[in-house]
């Protein structure tokens, strides 16, 4: 119920103010579980692709998204419940993954839809990174439901880091037809079935994405560009310093 209201007071103004384009809805079951696999660019990506499904569809967010104290907290928590959000405790000894895997699970057990994103993260330049293995593949092996690679397009162009007003623009929703990986059943323990079930579906997410593929995973992206700016920031800093010492001394 909180959830159809919230899709209708979110999804409806989305839906016309954005207008997002979609091919392939055909591809999404009418009844039954399945896991929607999609490329990750923006925070709004866990809006648009619910706002134009018939169907709820389930992600899981941080923890941390669930606990703020004060109104503010509540507000958050009460909204990211309404969209269908589930929370997961990081502090665990294996952190998100098994908290995303025991999730997954438990939604499509219900005979519903699961949304994840085999990422991780979001992509730090637009272009689509390795998938981590044991989230996306643990639980379709796990329950058996089927693979539907989805692609978000230009999302991140809306709100780039850095801006508060949206873009108002056409964002894109490209989604596969389903993958079936039944043939791996009860192989959800080998690691390298783990991994050629994420590579399979990331390239599938690729193709509909037309996104530059990065055999690398977001995360280690994300820390070498925070670094390059990190050593590009105290390297500016330096050349400053010596200008004024030098200025100084003349």
């Amino acid at each position: 119920m909180i959830y159809g209201a919230m899709k209708v007071a979110i999804g409806g103004p989305l839906k016309i103010g954005f207008r997002p384009w979609v091919e392939g809805l055909e591809n999404i079951p009418a009844e039954g579980p399945a896991i929607l696999a999609s490329n990750h660019l923006s925070f709004s990506d866990s809006f648009f692709l619910p706002a134009v499904l018939d169907r709820k569809v389930t992600f899981i967010a941080k923890a941390e998204y669930f606990t703020t104290p004060g109104v503010k907290g509540k507000m958050t928590a009460a909204f990211f419940k309404g969209v269908g959000q589930l929370p997961v405790d990081r502090s665990g000894s294996r952190g998100a993954g098994e908290a995303a895997i025991k999730s997954g699970i438990e939604v499509l057990e219900r005979g519903e839809l699961f949304g994840i994103y085999p990422e991780g993260t979001r992509s730090p330049d637009g272009r689509l990174y390795r998938g981590k293995p044991g989230g996306l593949a643990r639980v379709a092996l796990s329950t058996g439901a089927p693979v539907i690679p989805v692609a978000m397009i230009d999302t991140e162009k809306i709100q780039p880091p850095g801006k508060v007003m949206p873009k108002l623009m056409r964002p894109g929703i490209r989604i596969g037809k389903p993958l079936d990986f039944s043939r791996y059943h009860g192989m959800e323990g080998d690691r390298f079935v783990l991994r050629a079930v994420t590579d399979e579906v990331m390239y599938e997410i690729m193709k509909l994405s037309g996104q530059e593929y990065v055999d690398v995973y977001a995360t280690a992206a994300k820390r070498q560009i925070a670094d390059a700016e990190k050593a590009a920031k105290a390297e500016k800093e330096a050349a400053k310093k010596a200008l004024e010492k030098e200025r100084g001394g003349s």
